[in-house]
């Protein structure tokens, strides 16, 4: 177990507070937020490679956009496809 693990656990925070790993919550096939992300590599109106911490988060779709961008947030809008993710390890 990670030490942020333990932390987090005995703190009751949710891991990617303490960790900076990429939280992804989706909402129907439309509407992707990843918190936690780092910067966009690529994008078009049919991908988006986002980076973050631990890898890349391709998505891949139709009239994509990217929305509600803030330094640690990102909203991506869309017919979403699919999601694949690069692991740095």
């Amino acid at each position: 177990m990670k030490n942020y693990d333990r932390v987090s656990k005995f703190l009751e925070i949710p891991r990617e507070v303490i960790s900076s790993a990429p939280k992804i919550t989706i909402t129907g096939f439309d509407e992707i937020l990843i918190e936690n992300f780092k910067g966009i590599l690529e994008y078009e109106d049919f991908f988006a490679k986002i980076s973050t911490q631990i890898g890349n988060i391709n998505i891949n779709g139709f009239n994509l956009k990217l929305n509600q961008m803030t330094d640690d947030d990102i909203v991506v809008t869309g017919k979403i496809e699919n999601i694949d993710f690069e692991n740095k390890n």
